[in-house]
């Protein structure tokens, strides 16, 4: 666990940089955690929360890159905590939470972001890979969840905006299944199955669940899973992390009465 007001070294680029966090922003008061916030778009949902009001912790295993980020959070007047974990890991993942609450006392927002793909036809299969893949882009959303939602219902009750929110990134590969990416496509659906039924078993007490299903998008991991789908669509025509986390923001800083539970987003020129 790390002090949220320590310093760091370096300069990260989540977004664009502006006038500092005004203090009557959407998310003021409120505290959000989000994984796989090192790169790509939990850098850019981190960043964009924060310029929203939120206190954000960010967590995954490249502290380095954490702290960087931290850093730019901080400059523009926002506060960041950074946790290293491989949330891959249950007791590193539910422990995560903890610190994040340790760190700012409250819990509202989570964003299950923290990925890993690998793809290959099955008969050739790495099985380490496999794991790997079901690992972080399932149990860990299942493990971080339910750690969270005790807290959460707490935020929904007695928070600032009568509202928390957990959100989860799935895929367009959880929906549109291809040959060799067989393992990937099904951690990605099993994601959006469990973020319905927890939907269901939570919002009425006013935690909403929402899924981000990204298609093509210029990331670390998206370039290289992307080519199964890519058709040789050039990667500029692909969305950018930010895209990704503008619609994640969208979804968090709707009133308290409304709750956007999907959003699928594709580049404008991806068929598939």
């Amino acid at each position: 666990m790390r002090d949220p007001n320590a310093g760091g070294a370096g300069a990260a680029d989540p977004g664009d940089t502006g006038p500092d966090i005004d203090a009557e922003a959407p998310l003021s008061g409120c505290v959000a955690l989000v994984t796989g916030a090192s790169s790509g778009i939990g850098a850019a949902t981190a960043w964009r929360l924060a310029r929203q009001g939120a206190a954000v912790a960010v967590v995954a295993r490249r502290t380095e890159r954490l702290e960087e980020l931290a850093v730019k959070i901080r400059g523009q007047g926002g506060s960041c905590a950074v946790l290293t974990a491989d949330l891959g890991d249950a007791v590193q993942a539910r422990q995560a939470v903890e610190d994040a609450v340790g760190c700012f006392a409250r819990l509202d927002v989570l964003v299950n972001n923290a990925g890993y793909a690998a793809a290959g036809p099955i008969a050739e299969g790495d099985p380490a890979d496999w794991e790997r893949m079901v690992g972080l882009n399932f149990n860990a959303v299942l493990h971080m969840s339910r750690a969270a939602l005790p807290h959460l219902l707490r935020a929904a009750a007695d928070g600032p905006r009568g509202v928390a929110d957990l959100v989860n990134v799935s895929s367009v590969a959880g929906r549109v299944v291809r040959s060799n990416n067989a393992v990937y496509s099904a951690t990605k659906h099993a994601v959006c199955a469990f973020s319905e039924a927890l939907r269901q078993e939570v919002t009425g007490r006013g935690v909403r669940v929402g899924l981000i299903e990204p298609g093509l998008t210029v990331t670390e991991m998206g370039v290289g899973v992307g080519r199964l789908a890519a058709h040789d669509l050039p990667q500029d025509a692909w969305l950018h992390a930010e895209d990704i986390a503008h619609a994640i923001t969208f979804m968090i800083t709707q009133p308290a009465h409304a709750a956007v539970n999907e959003v699928m987003m594709r580049p404008t020129a991806q068929e598939h």
